[in-house]
């Protein structure tokens, strides 16, 4: 399999280079289960996060990253949009996504009890990769419905043309590829 070998937050990884379509390859960036890398991603992304007062995240892989935030910063309490309702759920806001690597539409969740807490906050959004910006404009406006005041936006990686946002704070530019595994022009 092929790899793109990248440094980040100080970490070497190779990421495995995987097909999306005939024209699009992606280097994909897990952080289950790697907790010296999720440690090192929330040290770094806290010296350059603006001021705020809870994180946010999209289930599932931004969770780990916005838990060690919390935890670094002494945070009690961050919120998660969730994949499914669940049946503690009240008052449920709900909006549809459709992410670069997911095939079919979703839709995350916000508890209505979690929207009381963030209104009038400030709030980060946090994930591992923004890469269409899918998933974290759907977390923003469950946010701004929830009458929270967006802090900002950050991630591990930012692949694609996502490195050219200027509302976005990444570590790390995380290419896309060619079938070949050379860096798509």
């Amino acid at each position: 399999m092929l790899t793109h070998k990248m440094t980040i937050a100080g970490l070497e990884r190779h990421l495995p280079i995987c097909r999306v379509n005939d024209d699009l390859y992606i280097g994909a960036f897990v952080i289950f289960g790697d907790a010296p890398l999720t440690v090192a991603c929330a040290a770094e992304l806290l010296k350059i996060a603006p001021e705020y007062d809870y994180l946010i995240t999209a289930e599932a892989k931004g969770i780990p990253l916005a838990h060690e935030m919390a935890r670094q910063r002494g945070d009690d309490y961050y919120f998660v949009a969730r994949k499914h309702p669940k049946l503690y759920m009240t008052s449920v806001f709900d909006v549809s996504v459709r992410s670069i690597t997911t095939d079919a539409e979703q839709h995350l969740y916000l508890d209505g009890a979690d929207a009381v807490r963030m209104k009038g906050k400030r709030i980060l959004l946090v994930d591992d990769v923004i890469s269409t910006g899918e998933s974290i404009k759907a977390v923003e406006k469950l946010v701004l419905e929830a009458g929270g005041i967006i802090a900002g936006k950050m991630c591990i990686l930012a692949e694609g043309d996502a490195q050219n946002r200027p509302d976005v704070v990444y570590l790390e530019k995380l290419p896309v590829f060619n079938a070949d595994g050379t860096v798509k022009a």
